[in-house]
């Protein structure tokens, strides 16, 4: 099993009324569960680990993974309410105004004991789950227990409107990559962490710690990676017309895991031998499902029957 650790929540997205003003529509989101989403649409068996509530909005959260066949059994629910997050485009990138405020989210805590690591090829953590201490503590201890025997993969995601103090999150931030074997990351959360450094000179610093591999995906100028062995490798983005970019960044990462995983290039010793082929076809095919992402609104990715790939 695959399993995806952080947020679950509802994106309110816009839109537009029958009369031209604006509107906003209720979708389920939040990163790691829309990374668990993605990977479970392509056919491998992912499970979510995090806080869902039992409110409205809990429940609409419960029935679009279930529908997507992610596994729940190891998600926390309980009656605290659902994060809600507010998207307003702006020059084509997703703006969130966040309400999460002693929400289900907030209040999750990993149960130790309660996960069977030795079955769970890899974990993915990332996202608003990471800025808050509590949450950042209980994904340390996950993280922890599971480094032993499941590749870990990590992407900021930030979302600097959340962050407080942000000396105290950019250690955290570092701390995670440390343990990380994957860490993807856009370019506008580089930007954030890492100021004007060319991307070659930090991805190579953060190789040094111990990950096998750093993705920065760029928009629409594709991705690029650095892997110890594979070296760098870049593959554009396809063109499509853009609907919204909600999820892109998710979806490219859960097809990244999944493609991985499918040419048995995911757990830890095989990640560290994967073939610059391998990588760039695992690439190739998270670049085309981001982009199939951004052709309808929301975090919606792709199904197996919409996609193809060769291996």
């Amino acid at each position: 099993m695959l399993i995806s650790c952080g947020d679950a929540l509802i994106d309110f997205v816009p839109t537009k009324t029958a009369d031209g003003r604006e509107a906003v529509m209720p979708a389920v989101g939040g990163s790691c569960l829309n990374v668990a989403i993605g990977i479970a649409r392509l056919g491998a068996a992912t499970g979510f680990v995090g806080g869902i509530s039992t409110d409205m909005f809990g429940r609409m959260i419960a029935d679009h993974a279930a529908a997507s066949h992610v596994e729940l059994g190891l998600a926390t629910r309980s009656d605290h309410q659902t994060t809600l997050a507010f998207v307003r485009i702006v020059a084509g990138e997703s703006h969130y105004a966040f309400y999460d405020a002693e929400t289900a989210t907030r209040h999750w805590t990993f149960r130790r004991g309660t996960i069977a690591f030795d079955a769970v090829e890899a974990i993915h953590v990332g996202s608003t789950t990471l800025v808050n201490d509590q949450g950042a503590a209980e994904t340390r201890a996950l993280v922890a227990d599971a480094k032993a025997s499941s590749t870990i993969s990590f992407d900021p995601n930030c979302r600097p409107n959340l962050v407080k103090d942000k000396p105290a999150y950019l250690a955290r931030m570092a701390e995670f990559a440390g343990d990380a074997d994957l860490i993807k990351m856009s370019d506008v959360d580089f930007a954030y962490l890492f100021g004007e450094e060319p991307y070659q000179q930090r991805a190579h610093a953060l190789l040094a710690q111990g990950p096998s591999l750093v993705v920065i995906t760029r928009g629409n100028n594709g991705a690029i990676a650095w892997h110890a062995k594979a070296g760098q490798i870049e593959v554009q983005a396809p063109k499509v017309a853009v609907a919204d970019t909600i999820g892109a960044g998710d979806s490219f990462q859960a097809a990244l895991l999944f493609a991985l995983h499918k040419q048995g290039c995911l757990a830890r010793q095989q990640l560290r031998d994967i073939s610059t082929d391998e990588l760039r076809r695992a690439l190739s095919f998270a670049a085309n499902c981001a982009g199939l992402t951004c052709t309808r609104p929301g975090a919606d990715p792709p199904w197996s029957h919409e996609v193809s790939w060769s291996w």
